[in-house]
């Protein structure tokens, strides 16, 4: 196999290959022309050196002395040596990295849509307000829940804002007691602490065999205090939970709330209505679902739903339409006020309402079947292999999402699921999410999306029992080393962690020469 995607031709062990800019730079004087600023810069204005403020005056320009060609060349390397969506199946799980069409980025990129400014009066920015207004409109319909915002950044910001509204629908009804929020340990990692900073005390409800939430434990910790629960469905293990609908009639009639994370929707796009399965307020990431590159915290769009009934606490503004006009309504009754400073990261969203505009009711459902059909073909040839296990649901089907357990190749040869991801990387491939969820021992969390062709998940699937059951027997080192041949060998984590390299002149000064 001498592998089906692209591997990086920088393979010098145990150091950057890439030098930086600047040091390629050392020594150089004929890359540029070095001007003097009091000659060449200001030689056509007049008193020029006067205008400006000594304390703004540069002696020289530290820039690098090289010349174009070069400088493409350098950037043109250092892209190659990372890994994206355009170069190779990337199955995090959690966190849909799938491909987005291209010619949602060039709608984006348009200067129309660019070069708009939050400030600009409503009259002259029409055009933008209607694609906001539409977008809403058709994720109200996707969900079952009328009333919309976009104003949260992403994710665990749109957490942040249902858990919010949840406070201030508990304090209008008088119920200051009501300061828990229910959450199974199979909920998106990011709510618990989505929930603690709106103020609440998380309750954490565990699991049961079968991977969803364990019905007795959740009864019993419903009570007079509860004011929500907060809920993934597919939950993180990629099963759908069952039991929804009970779950749902046991909150409500405990007087709480039930809010939905959108971190695994495309599992359910076009199959079924939050609404109906009783959920209250939900959060989209508009990033996994809808159309944008996702990763590196950005870009990001997050959209929050609600039922009728809890519009009146939404953030202001609320984009409204009449007669044609669309408008910014700041007359929200209850409203717990702002969250962000303007509506939402209109690029991302203007990416979102292209998507859906292009699939429809029809395709939406498409991308929803072929993302399960991806996932339970993947899950069914890996469980398969040897040191792979399934914790939990072992006979239940998943949804777009599914999550081994690698603790045999741990128990064996002290092979972690570290190391088989890190080995993945020699094969141009991207890991999956590991360590998570924590309920799994040496979690392998693997989401292949509706964008992964049946080849890339075979070769996925080959290169995985290559790892585990023909070089973790004959020949370990290759694992327990690994990654070989990408363009770094691996890190200290937790060096990284204590003494990040945040800037070139720190690595220089510093790190060069000794392990990155």
């Amino acid at each position: 196999m001498t592998g089906y995607f692209r591997q990086s031709r920088w393979q010098r062990k145990g150091e950057l290959i890439e030098p930086t800019i600047f040091e390629l730079s050392q020594g150089r004087k004929d890359g540029y022309y070095r001007f003097s600023i009091e000659k060449e810069l200001f030689e056509e204005i007049e008193n020029a050196k006067e205008l400006i403020p000594e304390k703004l005056m540069r002696e020289e320009l530290n820039l690098p002395n090289l010349s174009e060609p070069e400088v493409v060349r350098h950037f043109s390397r250092l892209a190659e040596m990372n890994y994206g969506i355009d170069s190779g199946p990337y199955w995090l799980g959690s966190c849909t990295m799938k491909y987005n069409p291209k010619i949602n980025e060039r709608i984006a990129a348009n200067p129309k849509v660019r070069q708009l400014h939050p400030y600009q009066p409503e009259e002259t920015v029409q055009g933008a307000l209607k694609i906001m207004y539409e977008l809403g409109e058709m994720l109200g319909k996707i969900t079952g829940l009328r009333h919309w915002t976009f104003q949260t950044s992403a994710g665990a910001h749109g957490e942040y804002l249902g858990c919010s509204i949840i406070r201030a629908y508990q304090l209008d009804r008088g119920e200051k007691q009501r300061d828990e929020m229910l959450i199974p340990l199979s909920a998106h990692g990011s709510n618990f602490a989505s929930a603690a900073m709106a103020g609440f005390k998380v309750v954490k409800i565990p699991i049961d065999d079968k991977g969803c939430t364990d019905m007795a434990a959740l009864k019993a910790a419903i009570g007079d205090r509860t004011a929500g629960m907060m809920i993934t469905n597919p939950n993180t293990l990629g099963i759908f939970e069952e039991d929804i609908l009970e779950i749902a009639e046991l909150i409500h009639g405990a007087g709480g709330l039930l809010y939905y994370d959108g971190a695994n929707l495309n599992a359910l796009l076009g199959k079924v209505l939050l609404s109906e399965m009783g959920v209250d307020i939900a959060h989209l990431n508009l990033h996994k679902t809808f159309s944008t590159p996702h990763g590196t915290g950005g870009p990001g769009a997050g959209a929050v739903l609600v039922k009728d009934g809890l519009e009146d606490f939404m953030p202001i503004p609320m984009l409204r339409e009449k007669n044609g006009r669309y408008y910014f309504d700041y007359n929200v009754p209850k409203t717990i006020g702002r969250v962000k400073a303007f509506y939402g990261n209109f690029e991302v969203l203007v990416k979102a309402w292209a998507y859906l505009k292009t699939l429809g009711s029809e395709g939406l459902r498409k991308v929803s079947e072929i993302a399960v059909l991806n996932a339970n073909y993947a899950f069914a040839k890996i469980r398969k292999l040897k040191r792979v296990s399934v914790v939990y649901g072992e006979d239940k089907p998943r949804k777009h999402e599914f999550v081994v357990s690698l603790k045999g190749a741990k128990s064996e040869i002290d092979a972690p699921a570290l190391h088989v991801a890190k080995r993945l990387l020699d094969y141009g491939l991207h890991p999956p999410t590991i360590y998570f969820p924590p309920v799994v021992e040496e979690a392998f969390m693997m989401e292949p999306t509706e964008s992964d062709s049946k080849e890339d998940i075979d070769y996925y699937v080959e290169v995985m029992r290559r790892i585990l059951e023909e070089e973790l027997e004959k020949n370990p080192e290759l694992v327990l080393n690994a990654p070989i041949n990408s363009s770094i060998d691996r890190l200290d984590e937790v060096r990284a962690a204590r003494e990040p390299i945040l800037s070139w002149k720190i690595y220089v000064r510093h790190y060069k020469g000794k392990k990155a």
